[in-house]
């Protein structure tokens, strides 16, 4: 073909070019897919045919269109290689049980590699798509979770995966959707920062030019700042880091924050409904769109199906505590929940009303951020509430303190240098008006709507304490 800086007279493509063209978009024309499976070759060979969560049973038999090599080739072409076939949709008399396009299979005519894969591949798909069932027989292949996240590109192309991740992106519009249509700005802010935004110490320091900074544990300091900068309600997605050195089921150090902020009239219940409102049409949404995505996942992890109420369920952090001292758990009024005692709740909320996802609100002051309005009626407690789904914890939010002197105040008794957080008091030095809002963690949120068992299954290419690769 000429250069781009050739001639006009050059540019013009020959006649034989473009008749050649033609006839390689016709031979190419049909199913661009990869390899899953062959049977041995005879007369005839069976290939399952992917692309992406769908699969279709494929037959290259001797006849008219290929030839006992033909056979042979296709039977020996390596899995999860990728192919270009050419062939006729014929209805079966049986369903194909191990395809999930059961009443056709395809009839190849022509088949192209585009691309050989390796014979030897580090995980088997079969496998790793394989239920994980107590007391399965001795020998019965499946594939552990670092085998999965250190070849994440082929245990990603899984049925299963497949689902998971498109699920997660439909969290992700539905939640940009249904903040829109209610009136919400999103807004992008900024990941290297100055200070810790949550005054602790599980930050990640990075050098910069001469002095140090920090990757953001939220975006809450400048969703506050929009706030007050007349933008009543915002949201945003985006990376969020934490330098803690957990090594659980549930904790990242780099995750997908969902961030909602917005200012409110007479009481931060309106955030409250308004979030808790958010998440009821983000689990609608997926129950009508995503069922595909749902049932392939319940494949592999069979789970019940998520749990909601209209109103969403709303307890006071008192009675969360009175309902585990009644199953035996002795908590002091202003003791936070363990993990053990969330998931003992949840399951205590489950029994008595028949939900997964429910608030808790008033949590005691003192297990709270320094930015946590202070319950006016009761200084023990905060105008602070968590959500969770499956008895664990997906929101952590707050009505955020908007007066300067009592955020001072506040940031002092945590013992927060006022120095490195200046510019955050001084942006309520100018009129702030009584906001509040919260933070969800997406890969949370995806893990417990399916019933999945770790944090890690819903993170794409997951950080933590032992993983920076790949």
């Amino acid at each position: 073909m000429p250069s781009a800086s050739a001639s006009r007279k050059s540019q013009e493509k020959p006649r034989e070019i473009m008749d050649a063209a033609e006839d390689y978009a016709k031979e190419r024309y049909g199913v661009s897919s990869m390899i899953q499976s062959q049977d041995k070759p005879g007369k005839q060979c069976f290939l399952v045919l992917r692309q992406q969560q769908f699969n279709v049973q494929a037959l290259v038999a001797v006849g008219d269109h290929a030839s006992k090599q033909m056979v042979k080739f296709a039977a020996n072409i390596n899995k999860e290689s990728i192919v270009d076939v050419e062939g006729v949709v014929r209805k079966v008399n049986q369903k194909i049980g191990s395809c999930t396009q059961q009443d056709v299979e395809l009839h190849v005519q022509k088949i192209y590699v585009i691309s050989l894969a390796e014979p030897r591949l580090p995980l088997q798909l079969d496998d790793a798509v394989r239920p994980e069932v107590e007391g399965e027989e001795e020998g019965r292949a499946t594939v552990n979770q670092d085998t999965r996240l250190d070849n994440r590109v082929i245990d990603l192309r899984t049925s299963t995966s497949q689902a998971v991740f498109r699920l997660q992106s439909g969290i992700c519009h539905l939640f940009r959707e249904t903040l829109i249509n209610k009136g919400f700005v999103e807004i992008q802010t900024p990941k290297i920062i100055s200070a810790a935004s949550e005054g602790g110490a599980n930050v990640f320091t990075v050098s910069y030019f001469k002095n140090n900074a920090y990757l953001a544990q939220s975006p809450q300091l400048y969703k506050q700042m929009c706030i007050c900068a007349d933008f009543e309600k915002v949201f945003c997605i985006g990376p969020v880091f934490r330098a803690e050195d957990s090594n659980t089921h549930r904790h990242l150090t780099e995750f997908v924050g969902l961030d909602i902020e917005m200012a409110f009239n007479y009481h931060y219940h309106e955030v409250v409904e308004e979030i808790a409102d958010t998440l009821v049409q983000i689990f609608k949404g997926l129950q009508k769109r995503f069922q595909t995505e749902i049932q392939t996942v319940n494949k592999q992890f069979p789970c019940e199906p998520f749990k909601f109420l209209e109103p969403t369920l709303r307890l006071e952090y008192c009675e969360a505590l009175a309902m585990l001292r009644e199953a035996g758990i002795e908590m002091g009024d202003e003791e936070d929940l363990s993990t053990p005692n969330e998931k003992l709740l949840g399951r205590l909320v489950k029994e008595k009303y028949d939900t997964d996802f429910y608030i808790l609100d008033k949590y005691p002051l003192a297990v709270r951020p320094f930015y946590t309005m202070p319950d006016p009626r009761n200084p023990k407690q905060s105008n602070s509430y968590d959500m969770f789904m499956r008895g664990e914890e997906i929101l952590s939010g707050a009505q955020r303190i908007h007066d300067p002197q009592l955020l001072t105040e506040r940031a002092l008794h945590h013992g927060i240098d006022l120095e490195k957080i200046k510019a955050y008091i001084d942006s309520f030095r100018f009129g702030a008006p009584p906001h509040a809002g919260g933070g969800i963690g997406l890969e949370r949120v995806t893990m417990l709507f399916l019933g999945l068992h770790n944090v890690r299954q819903t993170s794409m290419f997951p950080r933590d304490p032992k993983r920076l690769t790949p």
